[in-house]
C-alpha cells in the first residue's frame, strides 16, 4: 500500500473542536508566507472546507495537524476577523499511530504537485463559462486575479492548440502567440507546422499576421492608433506583453499621407512658408539635396541685454539643478527663443521647407531653403546675398567679430610665448627687421616697442605667459617686482643682473612686440611652426570662453566633426534637441571630460584630435 492509498484509506473522520487543534512537529511545511493563507483563507469562506484535515491525538486530549496545516492557519485567520462562521468543529482524520501520521505527512508534502498550464487553463475555462467571476476563480485556486485572465485568454484557443501544450508538443509561449489570430484554419495550419520543433513565439506572429504593423512603427506614432481605429482599423492587443498591432497597412499609410500634407499645408498657409514639400521616408537624403542646388538662410538671431544675459545664467543653472518652476521654465524658453532667433516674414516668403516623419514618429522641418528658380528674387529681397548664387553651400560665419579677435589674440599669445625659448631666433628676427633685407629699414634708436594685444576679452580656460605682461603702470621704472623712482638707478639695477638676464629682458620685450600675423599670414605662419608654437598649451575651450559664443547650429556641426558622424546619429540627434546652454556646457565635457568621452564611446584617435583642436577663426 502506498503512502498516498494510506492516506486517503476508509477510516472514521472525526470533528473535532477547533480550540483542540493545533500544528504538529510531523507537518512538513514549517513556513507559510502570509499571502498565502490569505488567500486561502478568502477561498475556504467563498466555497467551504473541500478538503478534511488529518492528524494524531495526543496524551493531553489534542489533536496535532500533520496534514492540512495551511488549511488550519486560514480558519483560525476567519475565525479571528469574523463572527458567526461555521467552523465550531472541523473534519480531521486521525492516525492510528505515530508513525502513520508521519507517513500522511510525508506523503501529501510529495505528492502535492501543481497543475500543468494547460489543466489550469481548461479548469479556469470551465469554471468561467459556468458564471465565476475572475475574482472567485482566483479566490477558489489561491492565485492571482492577474494569472487568472492570462489562463483566461488561453481559454478560447482551439482544442488541438491546449491538447498539444498538454503533450508538451509546443511551450506556454508558443500558445500565447497564437491568440493573437483569429482565423483557426490559420492557426490549425501553423500548429501542424510548429508541433515539436523549436520555433519563436515572434516567428509565429509574423505568421499570423504577415502583413501587420507594430503600434511602435513610425507612422503608426505619426497617426496614433486611436485615430487609426477611429476610421475603422482593425487592431491586435497582444494580452502577454504591451506589442499592438494594426492589421490595416493600406489605411494607416492612407491617414499617413493625410496628416503629412495636412502638416504641410499649415506651414505655407499658416506660417507664411514660399512653399513646402512633404517627403515619405525617415531621413532627408543630403545628397539629394546637394544636387537641387538649393541655397540656405538662417533665422535672424536675437541678442540678449547684459540683465538678460545675466537672468538667462541664473535660469539655466536652476534648470540644471532640477529646481526651476514652470515659470522659470517659460522664461527660460522665451530668453532662448530670442537667441536661437527666428526666420522674418521676408526669409519665408522667398523660401521653403523640407518636411518628414522621423523614425520616432514626430515631424522634422528642414526650413530657409531657397530653389533656384527663387534665388534672383531672395537676393532682390536682400536675404540672399548675390554670392549665394554661385557659391550656395559657403555657409554664414558662426563666429562674432570679437569671438575672432579673442581666438587671435590667443594664437599670438601662443606664438610670443613659443618665441621666449628660441632668442635665436628672435634676435635674427630683429636684425632682419631692422635691415634693409627686410624692405623697411628703421634707426635703432627710433624702436618703436608697441603692445598688440595677446590676451581675449574672455581669460577663461586661457593660460597666459606671465613674462609677457605688459604692466600696469607704463609711467613708472619696474626691476624684479619693485618700482623704482629714478632712471639712473633702475638702469644700474639693470645692468648688475648681468649679460644672461639682459639678453632674456631683451628676447622678451622684442616678442611683445610681435603683432598678430606680422608680414602677413604665411610669414606668421612660417614664425609659429618654426618657434613650435601650440594654442592648446595656453587655452582650452570652455562653454563661456567659446561654445557659448557659436550659433546653436554651429555646435551641432562641431558635435559630427568631433564624432566624425552625420546629423542623423541618435548622439547628434539627441545633443540637437538640447537647449543652446546645455549644448554648449555638453561640448566643455566632450572636450575636457574622460567620463563624457567614454559615454560617448570616441576612439583614442577621436581623443587625440580633441586634444589638439582649435577653430578655423585663429
Amino acid at each position: 500500500m502506498t503512502k498516498q492509498q494510506i492516506i486517503t484509506a476508509d477510516t472514521t473522520i472525526q470533528h473535532i473542536p477547533l480550540e483542540r487543534l493545533y500544528i504538529s512537529d510531523l507537518n512538513s511545511r514549517k513556513t507559510v508566507s502570509e499571502a498565502h493563507i490569505n488567500s486561502l483563507a478568502s477561498s475556504i469562506e467563498r466555497f467551504g472546507l473541500i478538503h478534511n484535515l488529518a492528524g494524531i491525538l495526543d496524551a493531553d486530549g489534542k489533536v496535532g495537524i500533520v496534514a492540512g496545516g495551511c488549511r488550519l492557519r486560514a480558519i483560525q485567520k476567519i475565525v479571528e476577523r469574523s463572527e458567526g462562521h461555521p467552523f465550531a468543529t472541523l473534519p480531521v482524520k486521525l492516525a492510528a499511530d505515530a508513525a502513520e501520521a508521519e507517513d500522511w505527512a510525508s506523503a501529501e508534502n510529495a505528492s502535492r504537485e501543481d497543475m500543468t498550464p494547460a489543466d489550469e487553463i481548461r479548469a479556469f475555462g470551465r469554471m468561467k463559462a459556468r458564471g465565476a467571476s475572475v475574482p472567485e476563480i482566483a479566490l477558489a485556486f489561491a492565485v492571482t486575479e492577474a494569472r487568472v485572465y492570462q489562463r483566461l485568454a488561453l481559454a478560447g484557443l482551439p482544442e488541438p492548440v491546449l491538447d498539444a501544450l498538454a503533450a508538451g508538443e509546443i511551450s506556454l509561449g508558443t500558445a500565447k502567440a497564437f491568440t493573437l489570430s483569429q482565423d483557426e484554419a490559420l492557426t490549425l495550419d501553423i500548429l501542424g507546422q510548429v508541433k515539436g520543433q523549436a520555433v519563436s513565439e515572434a516567428a509565429i506572429k509574423n505568421a499570423l499576421h504577415p502583413d501587420a504593423i507594430k503600434a511602435t512603427d513610425r507612422r503608426a506614432r505619426f497617426v496614433g492608433v486611436e485615430a487609426y481605429e477611429a476610421e475603422g482599423g482593425a487592431v491586435t492587443r497582444d494580452l502577454f506583453s504591451d506589442e499592438v498591432f494594426l492589421a490595416c497597412p493600406a489605411l494607416l499609410d492612407r491617414l499617413f499621407e493625410e496628416e503629412l500634407e495636412a502638416a504641410r499645408a499649415g506651414l505655407v498657409e499658416g506660417e507664411g512658408w514660399g512653399w513646402a514639400e512633404a517627403r515619405s521616408e525617415a531621413w532627408l537624403n543630403y545628397y539629394e539635396l546637394d544636387q537641387m542646388k538649393l541655397a540656405r538662410l538662417y533665422p535672424v538671431e536675437g541678442d540678449l541685454t547684459e540683465e538678460e544675459t545675466q537672468e538667462y545664467d541664473e535660469l539655466a543653472d536652476l534648470a540644471n539643478g532640477g529646481v526651476l518652476d514652470a515659470g522659470g521654465e517659460a522664461r527660460l524658453a522665451a530668453l532662448q527663443a530670442i537667441l536661437d532667433g527666428e526666420y522674418s516674414e521676408v526669409q519665408k516668403a522667398h523660401s521653403g521647407c523640407i518636411l518628414l516623419v522621423n523614425s520616432s514618429g514626430e515631424i522634422e522641418v528642414t526650413a530657409g531653403l531657397v530653389r533656384a528658380e527663387d534665388k534672383k528674387a531672395a537676393i532682390e529681397a536682400g536675404v540672399l546675398q548675390a554670392t549665394q548664387v554661385t557659391k550656395p553651400d559657403v555657409p554664414k560665419s558662426p563666429y562674432s567679430q570679437k569671438l575672432v579677435a579673442d581666438m587671435q589674440a590667443i594664437r599670438l599669445a601662443a606664438v610670443q610665448a613659443a618665441l621666449l625659448a628660441k632668442p635665436e631666433l628672435v634676435l635674427d628676427l630683429l636684425g632682419f627687421g631692422l635691415s634693409e633685407a627686410s624692405g623697411s629699414f628703421e634707426s635703432v634708436f627710433g624702436i618703436r616697442l608697441d603692445r598688440p594685444a595677446n590676451v581675449p576679452s574672455v581669460e577663461v580656460g586661457f593660460d597666459h605667459e606671465p613674462r609677457l605682461d605688459h604692466g600696469t603702470d607704463p609711467t613708472a621704472y619696474w626691476q624684479n617686482g619693485t618700482r623704482v623712482e629714478d632712471l639712473s638707478e633702475a638702469f644700474a639695477v639693470f645692468r648688475e643682473d648681468g649679460k644672461k638676464a639682459r639678453n632674456a629682458k631683451i628676447t622678451e620685450a622684442i616678442v611683445r612686440t610681435l603683432p598678430y600675423q606680422a608680414g602677413g599670414a604665411e610669414f606668421f605662419g612660417l614664425i609659429a611652426e618654426e618657434a613650435g608654437a601650440e594654442i592648446r598649451k595656453h587655452w582650452t575651450p570652455t562653454a563661456e570662453n567659446f561654445f557659448s559664443r557659436v550659433s546653436a547650429g554651429h555646435l551641432v556641426d562641431l558635435h559630427c566633426e568631433f564624432l566624425d558622424c552625420d546629423a542623423r546619429d541618435e548622439r547628434v540627434t539627441a545633443f540637437a534637441k538640447l537647449k543652446k546652454a546645455e549644448k554648449a556646457e555638453k561640448m566643455e565635457k566632450l572636450v575636457s571630460d574622460a567620463t563624457t568621452q567614454k559615454l560617448m564611446k570616441l576612439t583614442p584617435e577621436q581623443k587625440t584630435k580633441l586634444d589638439t583642436w582649435v577653430p578655423d577663426c585663429t
